[in-house]
């Protein structure tokens, strides 16, 4: 699932006033665009290139968690007090991508509550997306061979 999908579902009025919050952005490879724990904000839709996500175990290098490209929003821990990023993240290629302010975006789903809980239930299926990729991918790490992925509840 792509986040393209974010301004998609909006109705033309909801996405010209959240696009107002936004301007873009390039990051070269390597370049680190946030760190776990730190002020979640911003967020990005990704127009080209990929981003690592990733977290910090103990003293080791960061584990990467998943990939993100085109069409794909990156930071959902603006969304949800007490606004940290939950992962790191670094550009794997030169990335181009819109950027929003999140607190002017909070703000403005907290004014316009329709526009609130679309933006709210569509970074929730961004979620819910990424933690079964997640489960995935520790399965495939760490599950016994042919474990088979029980489908979540709805």
């Amino acid at each position: 699932m792509t986040t393209t999908a974010l301004l998609d579902v909006l109705p033309p009025d909801g996405r010209d006033r959240l696009m107002e919050f936004a301007h873009d952005v390039a990051f070269e490879a390597g370049a680190r665009i946030f760190e776990e724990g730190g002020l979640a904000d911003h967020f990005w839709i990704i127009h080209t290139g990929s981003v690592n996500l990733d977290i910090q175990v103990c003293d080791r290098l960061p584990a990467h968690v998943g990939m993100l490209g085109h069409g794909d929003l990156l930071g959902w821990s603006w969304l949800v007090p007490p606004y940290t990023w939950q992962v790191g993240a670094e550009a794997s290629s030169p990335v181009r991508a819109h950027e929003f302010d999140a607190r002017a975006v909070r703000a403005l789903c907290e004014a316009d509550t329709a526009l609130g809980l679309a933006v709210t239930h569509r970074v929730l299926d961004v979620l819910a997306h990424r933690l079964q990729a997640t489960r995935r991918h520790l399965l495939d790490l760490y599950g016994p061979p042919g474990a088979r992925i029980i489908p979540a509840s709805p």
